[in-house]
């Protein structure tokens, strides 16, 4: 699938061992995004690696403008968010899509569902009536163009709908591609054109070494759904469709839950590494509470942390703007530093160079050397703003205990290293 000098660089990135990485690779245990048409060298993602990050950008039907995008990408990557989603529906989307790519140094990946949606309200008014031929023109240009992995809403079967009648959702169905595909099997009386022709996609897949990402379509939207029967459900359909992945030769992860009562995360890490036989894990947030709006990409984090240490591998990023409005750069910026911070406070259980960072900076940080701290922080800009706003009255100190700085007192007595 690749060659070895590709995965000696990839392991020399992720302080592993070659032999590491590939045998994780062979188990379908971490997945290594990359288009075959595309010349980067990508993370991996999955057990056994550091915890991952992805920022998720692009535009709407409300507002669509392909500078503001490449600012966020911009910010995402200063912020080293690992892979990049376009998740644009509005606007040119091809163009818009090209133009991500060709500034965007990471894997990339797209919802193909919602460009096949956008599509058919122009051709058919109205995506209810888009057929698999419009789905596939979508996934065969973003293959071209050199998108490195699909979501791809394949596990929202047409038997779902019985329980989705039934037994009704406070939070309802809060997937796009989800209430899109429910939508669409409701009015056609059809089974998901995803799941129908998923040994096409397959095929499709593995020409271009796309990994797929099962997308969980029924995930709870407000925590009283936490753990549902949907939900689970879902999840049974996507461990068997990541066997046929593996059978295929085809990269594959799992996406899942979003909001997650907080003593539900763990159960829930581990159950899909159980039922998915530990096929890598991108989760959304998840978001233990419901009443935070404005603060998701804290609630985000706090989730994120919880569901990293139980399994979880890949964290989307959730902004201030969740729920509420489209993410601008800021809210970009606030959602992956939180994010990444997530993610660091499990890696340094696992990773001595990511301890390393903490033991550093806080060595720095006794010693006011604040040149040298600055470049160890998660967000650089940040730190030396607020750092700044002391200054010029306090630049040994901070502002906070002035001429009773704790550490310049412990500095007298000769107790730090």
């Amino acid at each position: 699938m690749f060659k070895k000098s590709f995965l000696k660089k990839i392991a020399q990135n992720e302080k592993v061992s070659l032999n590491f990485l590939e045998k994780q690779l062979q188990k379908g245990h971490v997945v290594i995004p990359v288009n075959s048409k595309r010349q980067i060298i990508p993370p991996a993602i999955g057990g056994g690696f550091k915890v991952k990050v992805n920022a998720n950008l692009g535009t709407s039907t409300e507002r669509s403008d392909i500078n503001e995008e490449l600012k966020k990408l911009k910010v995402a990557l200063e912020c080293k968010a690992d892979t990049i989603m376009d998740l644009s529906t509005g606007g040119n989307l091809a163009q818009i899509r090209r133009q991500i790519l060709n500034s965007c140094p990471v894997p990339l990946g797209t919802v193909p569902i919602y460009e096949a949606a956008v599509k058919a309200e122009s051709r058919h008014r109205g995506f209810e009536a888009m057929t698999f031929d419009d789905i596939w023109d979508v996934l065969s240009s973003q293959a071209q163009d050199g998108v490195d992995f699909f979501t791809i809403h394949v596990g929202i079967i047409r038997e779902f709908l019985k329980i989705i009648a039934k037994k009704k959702r406070v939070g309802g169905i809060v997937s796009r591609g989800g209430a899109i595909m429910t939508r669409w099997m409701h009015v056609n009386g059809r089974e998901n054109p995803f799941y129908e022709n998923f040994d096409k996609i397959l095929d499709l897949a593995k020409q271009y070494n796309i990994v797929l990402s099962l997308g969980d379509a029924l995930r709870p939207g407000a925590i009283a759904d936490s753990s549902d029967e949907l939900q689970i459900s879902e999840l049974m359909v996507l461990g068997e469709l990541v066997k046929k992945c593996r059978r295929a030769g085809v990269q594959v992860m799992v996406e899942g839950p979003g909001h997650i009562r907080f003593d539900e995360i763990a159960f829930n890490m581990l159950l899909q590494k159980k039922v998915c036989n530990n096929a890598p894990f991108y989760v959304l947030g998840p978001l233990p509470t419901d009443i935070a709006a404005g603060y998701d990409h804290v609630t985000g984090a706090i989730g994120g942390a919880m569901a990293a240490y139980f399994g979880a591998d890949f964290l989307c990023v959730v902004t201030p703007a969740e729920h509420l409005r489209q993410p601008n750069s800021d809210d970009i910026r606030d959602g992956v530093v939180s994010s990444k911070i997530a993610a660091h406070c499990v890696d340094i259980l696992r990773f001595k160079d990511e301890l390393e960072k903490d033991r550093k900076l806080s060595a720095y940080r006794a010693h006011r050397n604040w040149k040298k701290l600055f470049p160890l922080t998660l967000d650089e800009a940040k730190a030396r703003r607020y750092r700044n706003a002391s200054l010029p009255h306090s630049k040994d100190m901070c502002t906070m205990c002035g001429k009773f700085c704790s550490l310049k007192i412990i500095e007298k007595c000769n107790l730090l290293k």
